[in-house]
Parts: structure tokens; C-alpha cells; sequence
């Protein structure tokens, strides 16, 4: 089995359809699925003539683009492993990543390559390759005419994809994707979002370009710098998404907030849209509303997944009830839809940080929570990371059951009586002292729906419960304690930014903003700090 496989399937049924579309110069560019297939056909000759093996690592560090997937496209059809990691993690991470999975050869622009050469671990890669000329680094064209490799036979287990956990809590984890694990993946995100050959997607998220190529969708990258997805310049974006009729848009929350806020300061939404995802972080209320009333006409859909599952579950905005809407305010935690069909989902007794041994049928049922208890997400399923790369990381996060494998997600959840998922954050920053148990996201999902409030975050300093908060006005902030009197806080600090993860700019950095909030880390900007202390109780 070989993922590239169902690539030339599409090519094969689809050969004049755009299938990447992209702007280099404020000029689009295009690649139909033919194109696109011929060229990865180019690329996987030009890599095997220099020596690249199946299963052999190359660290790829390029952006979004027609390049990248032609590349990306040509190892997989060679039976190579992309390796993907994060480069604004330091050098250490880097360092540790390359010692995990050995990196025959590096792919990436000239300014990627300017990186390679001032960093010691990417310096000692022995292959360098570049889509353009850079000394020293063999280019490797998708356009030129040459050579052309057929799809590499491998077995279903053979890793096609590499990434890393930012280990920023601990060494960095390998999640290691096969091809089957791959098809798999495509199946289940297909299947949750509906994809259909024909449709024009803009796609922000890297793994729904390759969902959207295995069934025939058209991808526009958008023009816009994903690094820093909370400070995109939305106006190009929004210029593409009229240009090219777009009918579906996948984002995290951050980037959908700067098209809304593009879209408020112009005074008009963009009718064209008929269905909005958003992913790779939490999706509050209050994003939804929001992304509703930027896109009209559109469906807007909140999905949950992580690295490991993606997807695990879905809801619509049109499906939430008043009622809903109002237990998520009064602090009942962040609804999150119905399992999907590809995902077996169960709310086990909070045990983290405790690994779980293997298990009978009767003793896994006897972890499980009892119907509306908050308790440990676990996830089983055929797209579901079933180990990380030599095994690092399982015994924290994975478990057998008979001759089945279950992924423990780190976060905290309930199924209400209609069998739906509500979050109630990560079960490290779940906070338990004299006065019961705090869930992060039921403070954090109500606080954010008061108004004035951006964001919110609440974490736990020696015997103090904080909420740190970010605020439209500072006027917003004397109503914050009364409106969360089951939190029973202690003080509220106002922050002009939160610290974020890098990738989406949408999770909470609890370790930072620790680090913040006692003084070991000094914020980027200045901060207003606003505290008033209440009695416990």
C-alpha cells in the first residue's frame, strides 16, 4: 500500500481539475491533478537517482505551496519519509528531533537553506535539496521534463509521514504516520466533513491538503504568512476567496478571527462561503457566532482532534440549542458535537500521569465514567496514532484492551444523555485545592462570553486561583469576579496578550503564562496588570 496510490487514482479520474492553486508574485498559480501527479513522478526519479532509499528521512521546511506538495506528493511515491518539525522550537529541539528519526536529506526554499547552514544538526544532513538554486543544495525541479518513477510497493504499516510534539513540557514525541494510517486519516476526515471532487476548499491545515487531494477537492493555499496564523493580513485572503468562488474554508479560530475582523471593518461578509471548519484549537462560542456572521450563507463547523485523532468529534453551530449556548456560559464546559462515525470514544476515571496496563474487556469498563462524570477522553480507531516513533511517550498516553489500542488524549470531558462530548481542558491544568476541582475550560469557555473579554485562562499559583485574562476594555474588568461566582477566584490579572501556541496562535501556553504570572518570564509587551483579591468561599 502506498498513499500516493489514491493520489493517482483522483489524477486518473481528474486530469484537468485544478487540484493546488497558490499566488507567487500576486499572480495565481495552478497545478491540475495531472500536473500534479506527473511532477511527484519527477521528483521521486530525481531523488532515487541521488541515492534517496525507501524509508530514508527528508526534513522538509518549506511553505504551503505547489512546490511543497509536488514534493511532498514525489516522496511518498518513492517510498521516503517526510519529516516535518517545528524550527522556531531552538536548536535543541531541532537537535533531539534529528537524533529521533535520522534525516538523510534536506528539502526546503533558499532562506530554509540559510537555516540549515546556521544550524550544527541540520548542517551535518548529507543531501541537500532545493526547488530553486542555492549553492551547494541539488536542485530538484517539478516542471522540468526527465525521468518519471512508478509508485513504490511498500506495506501498509511503512512510515510515510514524520512529526514532532514541541516537547515543551519534555523531550519531543515522533508521531509517526504510515501509509495505511494515512488512507485512514483521509477516510475518517472525509467522511466527518463531507469532501466531494469538485468543490473549491481554502485550506490552511497541511493534512486537509492531503484529505482534499485524495478525494478530488481543489486546495487554494492562501496567500498569507501561516506561521503567525492571529496576525495573517486578511485582506488577500478574503480577495482569494472572491476570486475564486470558494465554497468551503478549513482554518484554526485565530485566522477565521482575522478575516471576521476584515470583514466587520469592511461592513459586509462574504456570501460565496457555504461551509466554514475550524480546528487545531478550542472553538468557543463565541468564534462561531462570529465566523457566522463573516460567512452568512455558511454552515459553521467546530471539530475536534489533535496530532494523534483527527478527527475525533464535530457540531455544528446551527445544531447548538439556546440551552446549550447558556450551560456554556454558566460554566458547564465547551461543547464539542458528537463522536464522529470512524472513532470509538470513551470517558474514563481521571487517572492522567498514572499509566494504564493492559486491560480485559471488564476491567476497561470498569474505568469507565459514569454518564455525565468529567473524566479522561480516550480514542480508539483506525486513524488514531496507535504508538509514537520507538515507543517514547506510550506508556503515558496508550493502553491495550484485548487486541485493541487506545490513545489517551490528555484532555478532560464529559457525554451528556444525547451521547454528545463537552471539554473540560487539559487534565495537566485542571485544578484541585480545598475548594474542589477546577476545570479549565468551564471557566475559561464562560469567561469569554462576558463582554469585553478576548481571552481568558485560569491556572493555579500556590494557594491562589487566577484567571488571567485579556480585555477589549479595562472597564470589562470589575464585572469579571461577579459573573464567575462558582470559580470562586482569588484574582483576576489583565494582561495585554496571553501567551499562545506557535502553530495555531489559539491554545493556551499554560507553561509560559505560569512563568509570566510569577515573575520567572517577562511578557513582550507591556502589561496592565489590574487585581482585586477576594476571600475564599
Amino acid at each position: 500500500m502506498n498513499i500516493a496510490e489514491a493520489f493517482a487514482e483522483v489524477a486518473a479520474e481528474r486530469p484537468a481539475a485544478p487540484a493546488i492553486i497558490d499566488v507567487r508574485g500576486g499572480r495565481d498559480r495552478v497545478l491540475t491533478f495531472r500536473e500534479l501527479d506527473e511532477a511527484a513522478a519527477r521528483v521521486a526519479a530525481q531523488i532515487l537517482a541521488l541515492g534517496v532509499a525507501p524509508g530514508d528521512g527528508i526534513l522538509v521546511l518549506h511553505r504551503m505551496s505547489l512546490e511543497l506538495y509536488a514534493f511532498l506528493m514525489g516522496v511518498f511515491r518513492a517510498g521516503a519519509v517526510a519529516v516535518f518539525l517545528d524550527p522556531s522550537a531552538g536548536r535543541q529541539h531541532i537537535a533531539r528531533c534529528c537524533d529521533l528519526f535520522p534525516i538523510r536529506a534536506f528539502f526546503g526554499s533558499p532562506k530554509a537553506h540559510l537555516l540549515r547552514l546556521a544550524l550544527a544538526p541540520l548542517r551535518r544532513v548529507p543531501l541537500a535539496l532545493c526547488p530553486g538554486f542555492f549553492p551547494g543544495a541539488v536542485r530538484v525541479s517539478i516542471s522540468d521534463s526527465g525521468a518519471r518513477a512508478e509508485i513504490a510497493s511498500l506495506s501498509e504499516s511503512a512510515p510515510a509521514l514524520v512529526t514532532f510534539t514541541s516537547g515543551s513540557t519534555g523531550e519531543p514525541k515522533a508521531a509517526a504516520r504510515s501509509h495505511g494510517f494515512l488512507l485512514a486519516q483521509h477516510r475518517a476526515i472525509a467522511s466527518a466533513i463531507g469532501l466531494r471532487a469538485g468543490v473549491v476548499d481554502l485550506t490552511t491545515l497541511p493534512i486537509f491538503v492531503l484529505a482534499n487531494l485524495a478525494s478530488g477537492v481543489t486546495s487554494v493555499l492562501p496567500d498569507c504568512d501561516l506561521r503567525r496564523p492571529g496576525a495573517v493580513d486578511a485582506a488577500p485572503v478574503l480577495a482569494q476567496i472572491e476570486r475564486h468562488a470558494i465554497q468551503t474554508v478549513g482554518a484554526s479560530p485565530a485566522l477565521i478571527a482575522r478575516l471576521v475582523e476584515k470583514c466587520a471593518r469592511a461592513g459586509h461578509g462574504i456570501p460565496c462561503v457555504q461551509h466554514v471548519f475550524m480546528g487545531g484549537a478550542p472553538v468557543f462560542p463565541r468564534d462561531l457566532r462570529d465566523a457566522r456572521t463573516a460567512f452568512p450563507n455558511a454552515e459553521v463547523t467546530a471539530v475536534y482532534g489533535s496530532t494523534e485523532a483527527e478527527p475525533m468529534a464535530e457540531v455544528d453551530y446551527s445544531a447548538i440549542s439556546p440551552d446549550d449556548f447558556l450551560a456554556m456560559e454558566r460554566g458547564d464546559g465547551l461543547l464539542s458535537g458528537s463522536p464522529v462515525a470512524s472513532v470509538s470514544l470513551r470517558i474514563l476515571r481521571d487517572g492522567w500521569g498514572r499509566p494504564i496496563a493492559p486491560l480485559t474487556e471488564a476491567e476497561f469498563r470498569a474505568l469507565w465514567a459514569a454518564p455525565g462524570e468529567v473524566g479522561e477522553i480516550a480514542v480508539s480507531g483506525a486513524h488514531v496514532l496507535p504508538s509514537y516513533l520507538n515507543g517514547v511517550g506510550d506508556s503515558e498516553t496508550k493502553f491495550d484492551v484485548g487486541g485493541t489500542r487506545w490513545h489517551r488524549t490528555g484532555d478532560l470531558g464529559r457525554l451528556d444523555s444525547r451521547g454528545r462530548l463537552w471539554l473540560l481542558g487539559r487534565a495537566s491544568a485542571k485544578i484541585e485545592d480545598d475548594r474542589g476541582i477546577l476545570y479549565p475550560f468551564a471557566v475559561e469557555c464562560a469567561a469569554q462570553q462576558i463582554p469585553g473579554v478576548r481571552r481568558a485562562a485560569v491556572l493555579r499559583l500556590g494557594d491562589h486561583r487566577i484567571l488571567a485574562v485579556e480585555l477589549v476594555s479595562p472597564a470589562t474588568a470589575a464585572r469579571i469576579l461577579e459573573a464567575l461566582p462558582n470559580a470562586r477566584l482569588d484574582e483576576v490579572r489583565v494582561l495585554c496578550s496571553i501567551p499562545l501556541d506557535k502553530r495555531h496562535n489559539a491554545k493556551i501556553d499554560y507553561v509560559t503564562l505560569r512563568r509570566l504570572l510569577s515573575g520567572g518570564e517577562q511578557p513582550r509587551e507591556p502589561a496592565r496588570w489590574w487585581r482585586r483579591t477576594i476571600g475564599r468561599g
